[in-house]
């Protein structure tokens, strides 16, 4: 492997760094229309930070249900993991997000992916009921 020189390493634009850390809170904070206007305008679906948090693993961490679902429309991964290993869906039962749960749930998101699983964090928080949904219950609301 050859080290990165100057011709070959990208180049981090200021200007690109702020509108990346931008889109980022918008994330974090659920600002779903602007959020959901960048994506549209040609920010990635997938973008990820530094530490490999996707968009929506920080809409669904935060309990962001309009944004999680504007994101989902526009191609999001739901089973995208972060650099630790942790996924969208294993995010929201952490912090006990029930309804982003379903919609990522309902969208395709693996209850088994990641590190830990969203089953494991589940079972960690004596959610049963969720435990109980990973194994093929019915998804409530539905």
């Amino acid at each position: 492997m050859t080290e990165p020189t100057p011709e070959t390493e990208p180049a981090h634009d200021p200007e690109m760094l702020q509108l990346a850390s931008k889109v980022f809170d918008l994330a974090r904070h659920g600002d779903t229309d602007t959020l959901a206007a960048y994506v549209d305008a040609g920010v990635p679906a997938n973008l990820t930070n530094d530490r490999g948090d996707s968009l929506i693993m920080l809409a669904a961490y935060h309990g962001h249900l309009d944004a999680v679902n504007a994101l989902l429309q526009r191609g999001a991964d739901p089973n995208r993991p972060n650099d630790r290993g942790q996924t969208p869906l294993g995010g929201a039962v952490f912090k006990g997000e029930d309804e982003v749960v379903r919609v990522l749930l309902a969208h395709g998101a693996d209850p088994e992916a990641g590190s830990p699983s969203a089953t494991e964090a589940a079972a960690v928080f004596g959610r049963q009921d969720l435990v109980e949904l990973f194994r093929g219950g019915v998804i409530p609301g539905e």
